[in-house]
């Protein structure tokens, strides 16, 4: 299930992520004139920052790459994101739950940039051996880690779509 190229996976509490949040937050030495979270893992942290730093202006950005690799990745298709008049000229904190290979948050940086918008990150976690882009990485991180992070708001197993609980009959057919 897990990647072994990864030394072991880490399960984060709640309190985990506010000790990670709490180390983040004094990196911060400017203000932001809005943030946007990456989906989904950014919403959480995002959410939790915006109101730690009084941030009121919120949006998201939903992005989908389709099977990435090192050397060859498909251009992003962005499903969800704000529109140019919205971010442009605009200091923005972009944030996600970790940076693991970087496609998602580098994607993201890259449309606002192009819309104007003055762009830094930020990200719970770093991974920078997973790194696809060399030399480049988040503003912002509360931790590095060569580990398969579970955070709690990850979906567990027993509510994905199709999970049968172990012993437990398969649903009819008309069910299923």
């Amino acid at each position: 299930m897990f990647s072994d190229s990864f030394a072991s996976q880490e399960i984060l509490t709640w309190d985990d992520v506010d000790a990670v949040i709490a180390h983040l937050l004094p990196q911060f030495n400017t203000d932001y004139d809005g943030l946007v979270m990456i989906t989904r893992g950014g919403l959480f942290p995002g959410g939790i920052l915006c109101e730690a730093m009084g941030i009121k202006n919120v949006h998201t950005a939903a992005v989908h790459i389709a099977n990435p690799t090192k050397d060859s990745m498909a251009w992003p298709t962005f499903m969800q994101f704000p529109i140019d008049a919205m971010v442009s000229g605009r200091k923005l904190l972009v944030v996600d739950d970790i940076w693991s290979n970087g496609i998602n948050m580098v994607a993201v940086r890259g449309r606002l940039e192009a819309a104007n918008a003055i762009v830094e990150t930020a990200v719970l976690h770093f991974r920078p051996k997973s790194n696809f882009f060399p030399n480049t990485g988040p503003n912002y991180y509360g931790a590095i880690t060569d580990r398969f992070i579970v955070y709690p708001w990850n979906t567990p197993a027993q509510f994905a779509p199709g999970y049968i609980p172990p012993g437990k009959p398969s649903p009819p057919e008309h069910l299923g």
